[in-house]
């Protein structure tokens, strides 16, 4: 995107945008629960900071071998993997918020409602720059076209199609693939496969899960909930909306037909479940000895 005489990247705008919005949500959620919602601002940067360093090493240590061949990818501001921004960013603001003496449960579960919503915003920027995150071919009506994305159709798909030869023949895509169509804005060619291909745009669907998720958490919410507990059902819900996603999704597949990331949600997902029973057994531990 070009604003006068500033080249201003997509991705970068939409992750600042993401970035004002679950500030501005955390300060909002910290108030109900009566903590200091001036720590919003800073706390958002802690995790900004720490959540792209987590996404970026993650990132690394999966394409290890590339990473090797060209360190200089390390600098690059593509390719970032979000559960290992997840894990570094709260493990960071749990840190920060002790540090202020602030309970951790309780900020966490302002946290949740911000993240969510926060994440799906942020997703937008992956749907502007084409960078990978889009899914597999699709005929419906809303399906996108990426051929100006930064990552091309013609070599994200090249392994969804080695696994389903019956899709490679409906695309055309050995066909389509080496006919050149254009060069895109950065100097990079794109082929027919590429202008000719809908793609599901599961950026925008992760927005509109995220925003869904938003209002749901915003309403199952209650005072009289225990600290933590709305944290943990945003865990669950976070998690089934990535798990789902993936089907359509291009990642590879790492074990028994899911992708790392649906591993990764399977995972949170439980810690979820575990983390309700706990914080349940806890304070029904806590009332009774009250009585």
């Amino acid at each position: 995107m070009q604003v006068g005489p500033i080249n201003i990247n997509s991705f970068g705008l939409m992750l600042g945008l993401s970035a004002i919005i679950g500030s501005y949500v955390l300060a909002r959620e910290l108030r109900k629960r009566k903590l200091n919602a001036e720590i919003a601002s800073t706390a958002t940067v802690v995790a900004l900071i720490t959540g792209v360093i987590g996404a970026k090493a993650l990132h690394l240590l999966e394409h290890w071998d590339a990473f090797i061949d060209s360190p200089s990818t390390a600098f690059s501001p593509s390719g970032l993997t979000w559960y290992g921004g997840f894990v570094l960013g709260i493990l960071s603001l749990i840190v920060y918020v002790r540090n202020r003496q602030i309970p951790v449960l309780r900020f966490l579960d302002a946290l949740g409602v911000a993240l969510i919503l926060s994440y799906g915003v942020g997703r937008v920027g992956c749907h502007l720059a084409g960078d990978g995150d889009y899914g597999i071919p699709t005929s419906l009506p809303w399906g996108t076209i990426y051929a100006q994305g930064t990552a091309k159709p013609s070599s994200m798909l090249r392994e969804y199609f080695d696994r389903n030869p019956d899709q490679r023949d409906l695309w055309r895509y050995d066909s389509l693939r080496t006919v050149l169509a254009g060069v895109d804005d950065l100097g990079t060619p794109y082929f027919r496969f590429d202008e000719l291909t809908p793609c599901h745009p599961t950026p925008i669907y992760e927005l509109l899960l995220g925003i869904a998720g938003f209002f749901f958490l915003a309403w199952i919410w209650k005072p009289s909930f225990p600290d933590g507990y709305l944290f943990m059902i945003y865990l669950l819900v976070a998690s089934v909306f990535r798990f789902f996603v993936e089907f359509l999704r291009l990642q590879p597949k790492v074990s028994s037909g899911l992708s790392e990331a649906q591993l990764f949600s399977i995972a949170i997902f439980f810690l979820g479940l575990y983390g309700m029973y706990r914080i349940r057994q806890l304070s029904d531990q806590k009332t009774k000895r009250a009585r």
